[in-house]
């Protein structure tokens, strides 16, 4: 064992039950909220269909889910003009949705390091 987990663990067994519990869910809150610490994550797109009468919003949520190993800080600012199109100019649904979609694969492929046309 490492010296930090030697010293955890000597700092955790001097805890009572609960406060060991609350150790352990603030260690799981600051994994939660690390920019450091890789999930293993999908490196290909996942296979998430497109339904019929999507919202914009789902269709956000679907697309994040669809290429988690991209970074949406990157991805944000051009979704976020989409989204108002739609939700203050009243641009079309179908339209804004098949954007995103081009917008995430044009950011998969740049991830991936694959020139786009």
């Amino acid at each position: 064992m490492s010296k930090l987990t030697d010293k955890l663990e000597s700092l955790a067994s001097r805890l009572s039950e609960d406060e060991q519990k609350t150790l352990l869910e603030y260690a799981e809150f600051m994994v939660s909220r690390s920019t450091h610490v890789s999930d293993a994550v999908s490196e290909t797109p996942l296979d998430i269909q497109r339904p019929q009468d999507e919202s914009v919003v789902a269709a956000m949520q679907r697309l994040s889910k669809t290429y988690p190993m991209l970074n949406m800080d990157d991805l944000l600012h051009e979704a976020s003009g989409l989204m108002s199109q739609h939700v203050m100019q009243g641009r079309a649904a179908l339209e804004v949705i098949d954007e995103l979609q081009v917008l995430f694969e044009r950011h998969y492929h740049s991830y991936c390091g694959e020139a786009t046309d």
